[in-house]
């Protein structure tokens, strides 16, 4: 008789109170799924904390570890574990599938810049959410591209109810010039900060844009004015996080090096849409190439739009942005593809058409040009309710 396997059983320990979380799950479930796993989701124990029951005999873990005691309790279980965030990087007997934060970093960063800005800081406080790598990278981003960036420093109150320490952040805030953009590192921060600047009458975004390093479906909309946000491939790191899991059961071996997944892009809100620059001029070509360029437009259509010579254009661009018009009109063409491959069913001979390209095959090349990769495959990689093919192990 052909020898019988029972199925796996997998503890999920992330929390589904936010949108990056509840993604995960569901990748991991779905990649459960094709392979007969039976999964337990965020059990707690009678403290709240996330826990696996004593009476769990599973076969391996995925978590988010927040806490040193969270580390204690799934190492203590002696299963395979991969871990989805990035607060204790340096532990070896696990493995990890995370968000890139270096290129979380440079996308913020690249998104406050493009709208002007030359003033930055970032708002990080210390609530178990998130590591130091985050606010880091945002400032090593700034640091990147000649600026400087504040960091808030939490003061000793902030420990006892970082929801209550709004004097602290008013303060902070009254010591930094403006327009500023500030990068907050998720969701919860992000809509605090918005709160603060509301209570004090600070303009957003004129005065302070704010952009936070997570994406939320309930925080970031129902904020007032509503929160721009990184937008995490979290479906796509629950679907790798189990694919590396599976065979981890199967092989018993932990990778030692992590797998970072880069962000997919900035859900652009209310709450940065601000062209701060000093110069009217450019600030009006760029608003311009912002509504037209979705649908195909050259240089040659801004110097008949605008009176100025193509050496000036080319100059104020290089200074104010670090690139130039062609490459603007390129870059936000790009992002307006990749939002119809994530966020629409359109084949990608539709999308094109609506992009002024020529054919399916001219857009595929622009494309590979630009992502490295076909649209397809980056529809296939990053759409919320896709997950990559699962893995034969």
């Amino acid at each position: 008789m052909a020898a019988t396997h029972r199925p796996r059983h997998v503890g999920i320990l992330v929390d589904t109170d936010d949108s990056w979380g509840r993604n995960i799950v569901e990748a991991v479930c779905r990649f459960g799924r094709s392979r007969g796993w039976t999964v337990l989701i965020a059990p707690r124990d009678a403290q709240g904390r996330l826990r696996l029951p004593k009476i769990w005999n599973g076969d391996g873990i995925i978590a988010s570890l927040r806490s040193t005691s969270s580390v204690r309790h799934v190492e203590g279980l002696k299963r395979p574990v991969v871990d989805v965030g990035n607060m204790f990087p340096k532990y070896d007997w696990l493995a990890r599938v995370a968000t890139d934060d270096a290129a979380r970093g440079r996308m913020a960063f690249e998104h406050l810049r493009d709208r002007g800005l030359t003033h930055f800081a970032c708002y990080a406080p210390p609530i178990g959410r998130y590591s130091d790598v985050r606010p880091q990278a945002f400032a090593d981003a700034v640091a990147a591209g000649g600026y400087e960036c504040a960091l808030y420093e939490a003061a000793r109150d902030d420990a006892a109810g970082w929801l209550t320490n709004y004097s602290n952040v008013r303060r902070w805030l009254a010591t930094l010039p403006r327009p500023l953009g500030i990068f907050a590192a998720d969701p919860y921060p992000a809509r605090q900060l918005v709160e603060i600047c509301s209570v004090e009458s600070i303009r957003i975004p004129d005065e302070v844009a704010v952009l936070s390093g997570d994406d939320d479906d309930l925080l970031c909309n129902v904020a007032s004015p509503q929160i721009s946000a990184v937008e995490l491939a979290s479906h796509r790191i629950g679907a790798t996080a189990a694919q590396k899991l599976a065979r981890m059961m199967k092989s018993g071996a932990t990778p030692k090096q992590p797998t970072l997944i880069p962000p997919l892009r900035v859900r652009a809100r209310h709450s940065t849409d601000i062209l701060a620059m000093l110069d009217d001029e450019i600030a009006d070509v760029l608003r311009f190439i912002r509504d037209r360029a979705p649908g195909g437009i050259t240089v040659a259509d801004l110097l008949d739009a605008f009176p100025v010579s193509r050496r000036r254009l080319e100059q104020r661009f290089r200074q104010e942005l670090n690139r130039s018009p062609a490459e603007e009109i390129r870059r936000v063409r790009m992002a307006h593809v990749g939002r119809l491959l994530l966020d629409s069913d359109k084949p990608v001979a539709a999308i094109a058409t609506e992009a002024g390209f020529a054919t399916a095959a001219t857009l595929s090349q622009a494309f590979r040009q630009y992502f490295g990769t076909t649209p397809g495959e980056y529809r296939r990689r990053n759409r919320a309710r896709e997950s990559p093919p699962p893995e034969r192990c």
